[in-house]
């Protein structure tokens, strides 16, 4: 009787290969939950947890041996923690994508990680269904957010313009590499209104054009950067400073 390999097409034993798994760094400081969720991460199939790390230096040194493709981050860790982390990560321009699991509340930490470069911030209270549909999403290169958490993050970010952030660093961009051509300034100016989480009309009567106007700007302005809804247009806008239309 022949003797062929699961999941190989036919008697020469070539088949589809298996799907690469989406390698994944965890970093905390508390063993427990890390090693908790390292169990709960290693039950996907589709997952595999290259390392661990306890503080920023060790994510810094896991990072460059394993190259992952997600690290999970917590924000608070003992000598290098999150954010100086982030800033490490974005000057060395590491192409890991980065999600914060946080227990922390504090918006402007938010902001911060935000214009840090990070992919998307998940808090730890949040059920690990959701914690594994974000890193699927962040994977596949898009920004991770709950609603509740993107308007707390926009409103704070545009009443705090003004202060300094943790990281001189410049904020690095969501969809600046699918940019076609420069926005006008008219729609930086919208761009600038939906990021403030003003609605058409409300944007219409502020620039005394017509509501069908809006939506032609919004059209295009989608079309230019690549976007595909509000919501990843107002993330587009905290990345790359248009939040006030400055």
């Amino acid at each position: 009787m022949s003797d062929f390999s699961a999941g190989t097409n036919g008697p020469s034993g070539l088949g589809t290969a298996p799907k690469a798994k989406i390698r994944i760094v965890v970093a905390d400081d508390h063993p427990i939950f890390r090693d908790g969720l390292c169990r709960l991460l290693a039950l996907e199939e589709d997952f595999e947890v290259v390392a661990q790390a306890q503080d920023g230096r060790q994510v810094l040194d896991v990072l460059q041996q394993h190259e992952p493709d997600i690290l999970l981050l917590d924000l608070k860790m003992p000598g290098l923690d999150g954010l100086a982390t982030l800033q490490r990560l974005q000057i060395a321009k590491n192409k890991t994508r980065v999600i914060v699991l946080t227990a922390s509340d504090d918006k402007n930490e938010f902001v911060q990680a935000m214009k840090l470069g990070t992919s998307g911030i998940v808090l730890k209270q949040t059920a690990t269904e959701l914690l594994i549909k974000s890193i699927r999403k962040v994977h596949a290169g898009e920004i991770w957010l709950d609603s509740h958490t993107t308007a707390a993050v926009i409103r704070q970010f545009v009443a705090n313009d003004e202060a300094p952030v943790h990281s001189p660093v410049p904020p690095a961009p969501i969809a600046r590499e699918r940019e076609r051509s420069p926005l006008s300034q008219r729609e930086r100016e919208i761009v600038a209104l939906v990021a403030q989480g003003f609605k058409n009309k409300e944007m219409a009567e502020k620039m005394f054009i017509s509501e069908q106007t809006v939506k032609n700007h919004l059209h295009n302005i989608f079309d230019k950067l690549g976007v595909s809804d509000r919501l990843e247009l107002a993330l587009y806008a905290i990345h790359n400073n248009l939040h006030t239309g400055r």
